[in-house]
């Protein structure tokens, strides 16, 4: 199974040439405010504090970088986490949200390093239209070489029949919960497999 050994933050940028080199493949992991991005970031990468959790849900509007080293039988990987701001809940001026959502497109349709996208939809709503909306954008835009992945946070909250309903509706989501580890090392495997093992994901 490949694991993840060592991960640190390297920068943040407000738009695309504020962008770090693209040095390594990146995954970067898109979804609502308030879905447990950041959560998650700390609980595959096992760094409590990686990632900094907002108390106020849309307030941060940075793409954040961290470097991320998997390991696979002492074999290294080195790839990047890319954390880019939530949406749906942001109290910002629409001129603000307009600037922010330009240079968010711009990061995904140029960003070429880009290879999984991580879509975190929260368990407890996942019939929402502003997920489905940006869902589809994404996945209008995937390259050849890259893939997407649907994955449900907060997989805990539900009672076990809603769960298996959950599971029964969407045959390719992946479950997770930060608060039990739940599925977090299986997601760390699939996404090291997806970068390093497949080629073409």
């Amino acid at each position: 199974m490949i694991r993840i050994t060592e991960a640190n933050f390297l920068t943040s940028a407000s738009t695309l040439n504020q962008c770090p080199f693209e040095e390594y493949m990146e995954v970067a992991f898109l979804g609502r405010s308030n879905v447990g991005k950041s959560s998650l970031i700390n609980a595959m990468t096992n760094r409590k504090q990686l990632a900094k959790k907002s108390s106020t849900p849309g307030k941060t509007r940075l793409i954040n970088f961290f470097n991320v080293t998997f390991d696979e039988d002492k074999q290294k990987y080195f790839a990047r986490f890319v954390d880019l701001p939530g949406f749906g809940y942001a109290k910002v001026s629409k001129k603000e949200q307009e600037a922010w959502q330009r240079h968010l497109n711009d990061f995904i349709t140029n960003r070429v390093s880009i290879r999984v996208f991580l879509f975190l939809i929260d368990a407890r709503h996942p019939n929402l239209a502003i997920d489905e909306g940006v869902l589809e954008y994404i996945q209008s835009l995937l390259r050849d070489d890259q893939v997407l992945l649907k994955v449900f946070t907060k997989s805990d909250k539900l009672k076990q029949n809603e769960l298996a309903a959950l599971r029964k509706n969407y045959k390719d989501g992946h479950f997770v919960s930060v608060l039990k580890r739940r599925g977090i090392d299986a997601l760390v495997d699939l996404v090291g497999r997806k970068l390093f093992k497949e080629g073409q994901c």
